[in-house]
């Protein structure tokens, strides 16, 4: 990349005026299509009318949408010009809008429709502006703030560009300030993992108010003058393949849940329920894989380079199976407070097991690693280390060690050749009886690869080690809970399960006791189970 960008604003002036003519955003049915001038135009007219209405720089606008194209005008429309955006996932409760927009000081909120009834009446009173997205339109105004009085600013690289509100998998909603510098930090962390350029198609499925996808899924194919189409429907299997086959992207990003879908419930079952796939995958595999590989490519539109998964760790076996497919997977590991990326494998590097190595101008170290295991916290060092949390200086602290190292809170090994292996979250071991570390990441994946099995968690409980396991939709059918035949299926597959994974791992990591799951897991944006839930046999909260 031969332009080093400081600040969002550089970014953005620079990439609408050498790609002026190209296209930068649409629906995949069309409808709200952009190219990057008239991108620079709609934001400098949402800009003007932002300071019309009095709101000045480090004002505090708040995003509350589903993914389309006008999100990106919001974003950007605010940080260009020296404010500060307040992005929030779609999925939050009225309760953690409420609590968001009043921590956030927000003066403005940008809404969908669909979102709209989360905003409670006390939060729209609050508001200067609320601004529908879908056309601009002013849903609600203060027309004692009509002063023409709103001032901008060229931000500074360490002004704050975002707060991301995140709760992770425990705990309670931290606001993660995120500088310009971080952005671009991870633009050009990016370009070192996996070169894109203009001509580049993205598929847009994650929430654009997660770092994952708002830093490498929209800030970074802006960059670079790449296209990034938009999906209007939950992207259900049906509408992600059709959506698939008209953008054919050369580019998208994922979370393990939905390629381990696609593979454990698609492929394998096709494979194994085949004569001629199951003769070829005993006698002939590298055939097999080839020929399967091809499937996949299709599937994906046939132009994928590539395929981004991120934000949880991806099944060992899933993985192997990809790379011999030679499907164009990448890895990469990150927080919400590095903006996100910290590692990462292209996918002419992944190895298997590994997030990668360091990111471009990203250290990375272990601390108080165990001598034997070689297992110490990650703590990392750099350009994409956030400024701290918003209005907590207490948890900024503790984030952070004397020397200047972000604590990640995750567990990880590395190898000579410097490629981390993430092990699990120092919150989530588990003291053995003889006070041995136990990972329960790795006794899931040893579940997770049984046949049916969906997704599944390990928690102790008085002492002993237990399975909650959900299985595949269509291999319960909980309309016969309760009766003799139904009862006894589930022991038997609690049984199962037990014998099976008891057989696989050492002594003090064999599972005691099996829950099968009705309802599915609780689960963060980025598809993370949230642990703390679960911890309790009534599966409530367990208490502070």
């Amino acid at each position: 990349m031969r332009h080093r960008f400081k600040t969002l604003l550089d970014l953005f002036e620079y990439a609408t005026a050498k790609y002026a003519n190209r296209p930068v955003s649409d629906y995949v049915d069309g409808g709200c299509a952009y190219t990057y001038a008239g991108f620079r135009e709609k934001c400098e007219q949402i800009s003007g009318m932002l300071s019309t209405f009095g709101i000045c720089e480090t004002d505090k606008i708040a995003i509350l949408s589903e993914n389309q194209p006008n999100w990106a005008v919001a974003f950007f429309a605010t940080t260009a010009y020296g404010r500060i955006s307040v992005p929030m996932l779609p999925e939050l409760s009225p309760n953690e809008v409420e609590n968001i927009l009043q921590h956030s000081d927000a003066k403005v909120l940008f809404v969908s429709r669909k979102q709209l009834p989360k905003v409670s009446p006390e939060a729209m009173e609050r508001m200067y502006l609320v601004i529908d997205l879908a056309d601009f339109s002013l849903i609600k105004t203060d027309e004692t703030k009509y002063t023409c009085d709103g001032t901008i600013k060229h931000p500074e690289p360490m002004d704050i560009a975002a707060i991301i509100y995140t709760s992770g998998t425990t705990g309670n909603a931290k606001g993660v300030m995120l500088s310009h510098r971080n952005f671009c930090a991870n633009v050009l962390e990016s370009w070192y993992a996996h070169k894109v350029y203009r001509k580049d198609v993205f598929l847009s499925i994650l929430p654009l108010a997660h770092t994952y996808e708002m830093s490498i899924g929209m800030i970074y194919p802006f960059a670079v003058g790449a296209a990034v189409y938009y999906i209007q429907k939950p992207p259900t299997p049906t509408v992600l393949m059709s959506a698939l086959r008209q953008v054919r992207p050369t580019a998208m990003l994922s979370v393990p849940l939905i390629i381990e879908k696609v593979i454990k419930n698609k492929v394998l079952p096709t494979i194994r329920g085949s004569r001629f796939l199951s003769y070829l995958d005993e006698h002939f595999p590298l055939l097999l894989h080839w020929l399967v590989g091809g499937k996949l490519m299709k599937q994906f539109g046939g132009r994928i380079r590539f395929f981004g998964i991120g934000g949880a760790k991806l099944d060992v076996e899933v993985e192997r199976f990809l790379k011999k497919c030679r499907f164009p997977y990448a890895i990469g590991y990150g927080l919400t407070e590095t903006a996100p990326l910290i590692c990462d494998a292209g996918p002419k590097k992944t190895h298997i097991g590994s997030t990668g190595t360091s990111s471009y101008e990203v250290s990375v170290r272990l601390a108080d690693a165990d001598p034997e295991t070689g297992i110490g916290e990650l703590q990392v060092k750099g350009p994409n280390v956030m400024l701290g949390y918003y209005k907590d200086y207490q948890r900024t602290q503790a984030v952070m060690t004397p020397d200047g190292w972000l604590r990640t809170g995750d567990l990880a090994k590395m190898d000579k050749k410097g490629r981390v292996y993430i092990q699990g979250r120092s919150g989530n071991v588990i003291i053995g009886a003889s006070g041995e570390n136990i990972y329960p990441e790795e006794i899931e994946s040893v579940i997770n690869n049984i046949s049916d099995v969906n997704e599944s968690l390990v928690v102790s409980r008085a002492g002993q080690l237990v399975a909650l396991v959900q299985f595949n939709d269509d291999k319960i059918n909980w309309d016969l809970e309760g009766q003799d035949r139904f009862i006894e299926t589930l022991e038997q597959k609690k049984q199962e399960i037990m014998d099976y994974v008891n057989s696989k791992v050492s002594s003090f990591l064999r599972i005691k006791d099996v829950e099968i799951m009705k309802e599915p897991f609780n689960k963060t944006a980025t598809h993370k189970i949230r642990r703390f839930l679960y911890q309790d046999k009534d599966g409530k909260k367990k208490k502070e």
